[in-house]
């Protein structure tokens, strides 16, 4: 029975965050599955807009209750949340928070803990070969899908 973290501001959830956050599922069968959702203090610093944390939250929920699974989701008010103090068998992330992933085991270290094993799971890329990323679809560049809307 694994227990599994990921985190994330997750808006708008477009395909590369459901490739992420299946990945936590699949790694959390018959486990438990806890999802850090940053709070709108910390999405404040984020370089587009980003829809409040009730939003955010539903929409979570809505893609977990489509796959059948019941997460447990938590507010993060810093990027490691429950992670330095509590025990996780994966830290799923992508190459993006790889380096917060390194950084949560450098610190369980030094506070003896054990190391939470990292998945990475790699950027969906968009049908014009570069990933799929929030920024991007708040520029009107592509869709949630990676589908090219306007060109540079």
């Amino acid at each position: 029975m694994a227990r599994v973290v990921v985190g994330g501001t997750f808006d708008p959830l477009h395909d590369g965050h459901r490739a992420l956050l299946g990945k936590a599922c699949e790694l959390s069968l018959g486990g438990e599955l806890v999802i850090g959702l940053t709070s709108d203090r910390m999405a404040k610093n984020k370089s587009h807009k980003v829809d409040d944390y009730r939003m955010r939250y539903d929409s979570i929920r809505r893609f977990f209750r489509e796959q059948g699974i019941n997460p447990v989701i938590i507010k993060l008010d810093d990027p490691y949340g429950p992670t330095l103090h509590e025990d996780f068998d994966y830290i799923v992330v992508s190459p993006e928070t790889y380096p917060t992933a390194l950084r949560i085991n450098e610190i369980r270290e030094e506070k003896g803990l054990k190391p939470i094993e990292i998945v990475l799971v790699d950027y969906v890329l968009a049908e014009d070969g570069l990933p799929i990323s929030s920024t991007r679809i708040s520029r009107g560049e592509i869709n949630e899908h990676g589908r090219v809307l306007k060109k540079e």
